[in-house]
């Protein structure tokens, strides 16, 4: 048994409708470990659960994974607005959110949360950042000016499997997104942040 294996084995459950999106993802889609799966699916619920937003944003659905897992944790009235700038993922998408018991905590929406996200016209307490690796920094300033003091961001991808302190990958577009992006957060007196080495790196950011 791996490390892996033994935490899987002792947290709660992935449920049967999530794991069967994620088996769907990786048979049907180019990239299905983009999907956060049972453990990060099982810490974004349980961090909803304990910020108890009413209002969630996400930047890059996928194949909706992560906003159900989220959607899951929120409370009473609460509602996740999760954006997906690729229009040929909606036709695999959009059912399974549909499809799925929080459907109508959700709101699907094709398009570039960059410019389109703004335009809600409403105040967010918790972000989960999880779009294009080189736009991460004008994402997070989009978020923040959106975003309720003592609001959460999540930003995923942030060790980018370890390609951040590899040189080999100092050249990389999408490496260089998140170097930048953590260095600039680094830097942020706005905000207090931490990052978790799970999976590919969560960063947890507070706005103050």
């Amino acid at each position: 048994m791996t490390l892996e294996d033994y935490i899987l084995a002792h947290i709660e459950p992935e449920p049967a409708y999530l794991y069967r999106l994620w088996r769907a993802t990786n048979l049907h889609t180019l990239h299905g470990r983009m999907a956060s799966g049972h453990l990060q699916g099982r810490l974004l619920k349980m961090l909803v659960q304990m910020i108890r937003p009413q209002r969630v944003l996400e930047v890059g659905t996928f194949s909706g994974y992560s906003a159900i897992s989220m959607a899951e944790g929120l409370p009473e009235g609460g509602r996740l607005y999760t954006f997906e700038i690729n229009d040929e993922m909606e036709d695999f998408t959009r059912p399974w959110i549909e499809g799925s018991e929080v459907a109508n905590k959700i709101e699907f929406i094709i398009g570039d949360a960059l410019t389109e996200a703004p335009k809600l016209n409403m105040e967010f307490d918790m972000a989960f950042i999880d779009g294009d690796k080189r736009t991460y920094r004008e994402t997070y300033e989009m978020v923040m000016s959106i975003l309720k003091p003592g609001g959460f961001i999540l930003a995923d991808n942030t060790l980018w499997d370890g390609h951040v302190v590899d040189e080999a990958y100092d050249k990389d577009h999408q490496t260089q997104g998140i170097t930048e992006f953590n260095d600039y957060v680094a830097q942020d007196s706005r905000v207090e942040q931490v990052i978790l080495p799970l999976r590919d790196g969560l960063t947890l950011i507070r706005k103050r």
